[in-house]
């Protein structure tokens, strides 16, 4: 990392250090993508289980994600400052976290995952293959939290090609224990759907093997002794990593949570055919998605290493930057997807009811996810001055006071159906986008006045 001073350069820094956590992005994804699109070969009930699956895991999974996600900003502006010999503590502090959620996470679904699921008055069929989808993704959750401190760790000191190389890597294995934990390859048992979280689990402990061995492996992170010096556990290491994580995981949550329980919801009051299609489409669109959330990604590392060295002019250049830049691309993306949409439904299904109601699903996704590019950029930047309070409330609200009402109500009472959800989730984005947006401009108005290398923001 380095303070560069052309918009040229910044350009350059910004571009280095986005490429790979897209390429890591879209390969954490396609995981996800391996796992819907092979199970939806086995059966229609297969690819609604490991949907309804994945809606309960992937909200627990980014909100506590976001928690350790407080590791990049701090890191970053401890990097920014010139203070390298506190980074230790901070990822060892990080580790222990992550451990500790981690557990608490398995003991919540040890108690409550069944009757949740039990709740959701699913088909037996689809109820069978939810509940042992997520007992065997649990197997990896211990190293899947510890393995993102250690990635949020390189991320913020500009080696994103590290945590790059290790996704890369894992992939073809996800693949391969995908192949034989689904269909019953090289003598595994043939699990169907519920493979898919077995195999997923081992992708995890892969990619955990994997960090550490890069720890010792290069010289630029070996001088920092992880997993040879460790510091005491202390609460108030933590209780900063948790001011900061906590509102970031709720963000995060609030956000994931809307397209999930618009899943349960769709689950509860619609066929399988539609769960199915529903999935579909906002599989596909999610991994759009990653290029704005890797745009987010890299936004808080340049910005929070610009503020850490008291460069407020950069940190407003970066910020314009990448959020001009993530609206743009998701607007291509958007003409690509609407002539394409039935194509995309058919690499997933054979189904031709299913195909068709999905291609109608991806319709009603292209006005959202320009909403979207929007408000992850922006909350992008806003991590980086480590400004997350106001954001969880504006996220809280949009999302869940907002959208998920509007979009019920649409769904329930107007001849919409299902597509009221989708709506519903557009309106929510664009007042989460418009609420950053305020929030920005506030913050950025307070560091005018500030030359570069003065004081810091209160």
């Amino acid at each position: 990392m380095y303070h560069a001073k052309s918009r040229k350069d910044k350009m350059a820094l910004f571009f280095t250090i986005f490429w790979p956590i897209m390429v890591t992005q879209v390969s954490f994804f396609a995981m996800n993508l391996v796992d819907t699109m092979m199970s939806g070969r086995v059966g229609t009930d297969d690819l609604a289980g490991v949907a309804m699956g994945s809606s309960l895991w992937m909200p627990i999974f980014t909100g506590i994600n976001g928690v350790l996600l407080a590791v990049t900003p701090i890191v970053a502006q401890l990097i920014g400052k010139g203070d390298k010999k506190s980074i230790t503590n901070s990822v060892n502090q990080g580790l222990y976290l992550s451990l500790t959620l981690a557990i608490l996470v398995i003991l919540c679904g040890v108690m409550f995952l069944h009757p949740i699921i039990t709740l959701m008055n699913l088909a037996p069929a689809v109820e069978h293959i939810t509940f042992h989808y997520l007992v065997g993704l649990s197997l990896g959750i211990i190293p899947l939290f510890a393995a993102n401190v250690l990635r949020y760790f390189f991320d913020a000191q500009g080696y994103t090609r590290i945590t790059m190389i290790i996704t890369v890597l894992a992939v073809p294995f996800n693949v391969l224990l995908n192949y034989g934990f689904i269909f019953g390859g090289f003598g595994l048992p043939m699990l169907g759907g519920i493979g898919a979280g077995y195999a997923t689990a081992l992708t995890y402990w892969i990619i955990f093997i994997l960090s550490i061995w890069m720890t010792f492996r290069m010289e630029v992170i070996r001088q920092y002794k992880l997993f040879v010096k460790w510091a005491v556990p202390s609460w108030k290491a933590w209780k900063e990593q948790l001011a900061i994580g906590i509102p970031i995981g709720l963000s995060i949550f609030f956000e994931a949570s809307i397209f999930s329980v618009v899943t349960l919801l769709i689950g509860t009051m619609f066929s399988t055919v539609t769960i199915a299609a529903h999935q579909i489409a906002f599989s596909f669109t999610s991994l759009i998605f990653m290029i704005p959330l890797s745009i987010s990604m890299a936004l808080t590392i340049v910005v929070g290493f610009s503020v850490g060295g008291e460069r407020w002019s950069a940190a407003r250049e970066y910020g314009r930057l990448g959020v001009v830049g993530a609206i743009g691309i998701l607007a291509i993306g958007s003409v690509f997807l609407f002539f394409l949409r039935e194509p995309i439904a058919y690499l997933y299904t054979d189904d031709r009811p299913v195909v068709t109601l999905a291609a109608q699903f991806f319709i009603f996704a292209i006005f959202y996810q320009i909403s979207d590019a929007a408000q992850s950029a922006l909350q992008g930047v806003l991590r980086g001055y480590k400004d997350v309070k106001v954001p969880f409330i504006t996220a809280f609200v949009s999302y869940w006071i907002i959208g998920i009402p509007s979009g019920y109500l649409l769904a329930s009472y107007t001849p919409l159906g299902p597509f009221g959800f989708w709506i519903g989730i557009t309106i929510g984005l664009t007042c989460a986008a418009a609420g950053f947006f305020i929030r920005l401009r506030v913050i950025q108005a307070r560091a005018e006045h500030l030359p570069d290398g003065e004081q810091a923001l209160p």
